[in-house]
């Protein structure tokens, strides 16, 4: 399994995942659409000109989508029972169309399963940076990993 189990996760680790991603603008009309979000910010570059940003934002629930993504290759992949909750969204700075997109992930806690010997909680937050550095996304999520196998 490329993911990590519960074992293998320490509170403080910081991984810099090396996948980026540009955000294109077919990215954020389709996923607008797909999801019924008809926020002219996402789809009317009339509208969008005239607000303090002067053109179309990247929909900010594609941008936690991708985030999260990105980690799954290096943190997630095989390892994890379920997202059990993200706790914080935070938007500080928007993303547009071309921007690329980096995440690190850090792990803030863990603890055993009260219900299930075999699995552990572990807290992550991910930070998402532009190509320029800028935070453009923090989220904090609570995950449900599995054990390393014995045996």
């Amino acid at each position: 399994m490329p993911g990590k189990y519960y074992e293998e996760l320490e509170v403080g680790m910081t991984f810099k995942h090396e996948l980026g991603r540009t955000l294109t603008e077919m990215d954020n009309t389709l996923f607008s659409a797909l999801t019924m979000n008809t926020q002219p910010l996402h789809l009317n570059e009339d509208f969008a000109s005239k607000t303090q940003f002067g053109h179309r934002i990247i929909n900010g629930i594609f941008t936690l989508g991708v985030v999260v993504g990105i980690s799954v290759a290096d943190l997630t992949q095989g390892t994890i029972v379920a997202n059990l909750g993200y706790e914080r969204i935070n938007h500080p700075h928007p993303l547009f169309h071309g921007d690329t997109i980096y995440v690190e992930t850090e792990i803030l806690s863990k603890r055993e399963s009260a219900s299930n010997p075999g699995r552990g909680i572990i807290v992550l937050k991910h930070i998402g940076r532009n190509q320029y550095g800028v935070v453009c996304i923090e989220v904090t999520r609570s995950a449900l990993f599995l054990k390393r196998p014995s045996g």
